[in-house]
């Protein structure tokens, strides 16, 4: 396991709900929540430490069954990457897995798709563009890029 393999990933959003939470990426601390037009596929999140090109931190989807709460800090493994453009923004989204779980990123790209294509259908004007989705080497080469140096 490379040293951008393992991840700590704070789950801001839960599996199911259409409740965007937002977290200070710094304190960690709730901030506010907000409605929008799909309920999450997967636990939602971002990668602690992490600052992508957006200024945010590197957002991930945890591709797993179980029940994450909102505000779980949690270890993860990159799986995948799914590119994606947000008014005109790199928004790439890490797709990672618990330890010891396996996912086939083939069986989570239709509803990862859905939920980015109407996640904001609610907001006038946004623009999101959905690319491909590529292996965990791009996810690794992604993290690294997304790391202080």
């Amino acid at each position: 396991m490379t040293d951008c393999a393992a991840m700590r990933v704070l789950i801001e959003n839960e599996a199911g709900s259409r409740r965007k939470n937002t977290y200070d990426e710094a304190s960690l601390l709730w901030l506010k929540a907000e409605d929008v037009s799909a309920a999450y596929p997967f636990p939602y999140g971002f990668v602690v430490g992490t600052k992508a090109g957006d200024g945010d931190a590197a957002d991930c989807f945890v591709l797993t069954t179980r029940n994450l709460a909102s505000g779980t800090i949690t270890a993860c493994e990159p799986l995948g990457l799914l590119e994606q453009i947000e008014d005109g923004e790199v928004d790439h989204k890490i797709l990672a897995v618990l330890p010891g779980e396996t996912f086939e990123l083939s069986q989570a790209e239709p509803a990862l798709r859905a939920f980015v294509s109407g996640v904001f259908a609610h907001v006038p004007g946004k623009r999101m563009t959905i690319g491909r989705l590529l292996n965990r080497h791009a996810a690794e080469a992604y993290l690294a890029a997304c790391r202080p140096a």
